[in-house]
């Protein structure tokens, strides 16, 4: 156990970079032309700060605070990625910056989304961030994905108390925690705006337990998921699959549609897994193998594969939102409405098309590999890739609850060989 903790150490140590500027929220005045503006609702259970600049702390706060953050994208922005200032003011025609802030109390909060809901065909996408987590990281990142997407959702962040240190999960964790009776308060607050008529949820890495935990919650309280929130990704779960199950299995029979975004060279669920000790974390399984594929299957939970694909985060933890092509189109469909099942084309089909034509960025097998492990979940793509699954195992029936998971790891059939990133 020494060993794995001085690793541990020894790692973090090695990842950490040069630390971004503070100030960061503190709002620049721009003349409008050298970007384009992404306006985001906040709502947070971080303990607020009299600093302009930052805003909102790591500590927990006893209420949620709510809060619109105008943040201007710079005109030389590179879909994936986000172009930190490397120092306070931020220029705009180079960089993210702030450039509005604007506090709300709930009624007020609930006032603007329904303002902006119609502009944005009535849809709302909410964002949960991940641990490790500053609240600039957390607005900033949103800010990418919304712009990347370029979904017609009004975007909406929850942020938790998260310290923004490589080596405080404990705390983060239990903040998470400590913030789920906050997002589902909020979530049914969203679905309940008449105005509204859906909801997309998106969860990254520890985010995805504090998104179950409230779903789950929402479940057992009203006797169902309510129908608006129609769509939820789960992006690199930080989440014991074991535990995932129970929570999944919690929301009852009516549950919403169920996207998982995994792959098997995530480092950072790989310490993860190590400080907890516990099985393999959700968003690192291989959904290829036995109990997964016919679990997720039986489920009905949709599979993206991103092992195959190149990330400039030297943890591979950050796909989702690095990659352009997947930010794209899968932020597009869903936060559109579009179920990703087998009712319409294969979302399998999709992908791998749009991986292809990006084959300088990820690689010519991308499109079979990532495209690969929905065809397990989703018979429409099994059918239609026809021979570019030659090689995968058919899928076989089972029970309709998520299967329990064995401690002992991931199977032992032949792994795909991962790039090295």
């Amino acid at each position: 156990m020494i060993r794995k903790l001085a690793f541990i150490v020894l790692y973090a140590a090695v990842l950490v970079g040069c630390s971004r500027p503070e100030g960061l929220m503190r709002p620049v005045v721009t003349t409008g032309t050298e970007g384009s503006i992404v306006p985001l609702l906040v709502a947070t259970t971080r303990r607020a700060t009299s600093d302009d600049g930052v805003l909102f702390t790591g500590e927990r706060s006893a209420r949620t605070s709510f809060t619109e953050i105008d943040i201007s994208v710079p005109p030389v922005h590179k879909a994936g990625e986000i172009e930190w200032p490397d120092r306070t003011p931020g220029d705009p025609s180079r960089h993210f910056v702030t450039t509005r802030v604007v506090p709300y109390d709930r009624k007020e909060f609930l006032a603007q989304v329904r303002k902006l809901a119609p502009r944005m065909k009535n849809r709302v996408m909410v964002f949960i961030h991940g641990y490790n987590n500053r609240f600039d990281d957390a607005v900033y990142r949103f800010a990418q994905i919304s712009h990347d997407s370029n979904a017609a959702a009004v975007p909406v962040l929850f942020t938790w108390p998260s310290r923004g240190r490589l080596l405080a999960y404990p705390y983060d964790r239990e903040s998470a925690t400590y913030s789920r009776d906050a997002l589902e308060s909020l979530l049914r607050d969203l679905a309940s705006e008449p105005g509204v008529t859906e909801v997309a949820v998106l969860a990254h890495s520890m985010g995805n337990w504090v998104t179950l935990e409230a779903l789950r919650q929402l479940a057992i309280r009203h006797g169902s998921v309510p129908a608006k929130i129609s769509n939820v990704m789960l992006a690199a779960p930080d989440v014991d699959v074991d535990v995932a199950r129970t929570q999944i299995m919690g929301m009852g029979g009516r549950r919403p549609r169920i996207t998982l975004f995994v792959s098997q060279d995530d480092r950072a669920l790989g310490i993860s897994r190590i400080i907890a000790g516990s099985t393999a974390r959700l968003g690192a399984i291989d959904p290829g193998q036995e109990p997964y594929r016919s679990a997720l299957e039986a489920n009905h939970i949709n599979v993206i594969d991103l092992t195959a694909m190149r990330s400039g985060d030297a943890l591979n933890h950050g796909k989702f939102a690095q990659s352009p092509e997947v930010v794209q189109f899968i932020g597009a469909q869903l936060a559109s409405g579009q179920a990703l099942d087998g009712d319409r084309a294969g979302l399998g089909d999709h992908l791998g098309l749009v991986i292809t034509g990006a084959a300088a960025t990820v690689g010519h097998a991308a499109s079979v590999v990532v495209a690969a492990p929905i065809a397990v979940v989703d018979p429409k793509t099994r059918d239609n890739l026809g021979d570019r699954l030659e090689a995968l195992v058919p899928a076989t029936d089972n029970g309709s609850d998520l299967a329990p998971v064995e401690t002992a790891g991931q199977g032992t059939a032949p792994r795909r060989k991962k790039p090295q990133s």
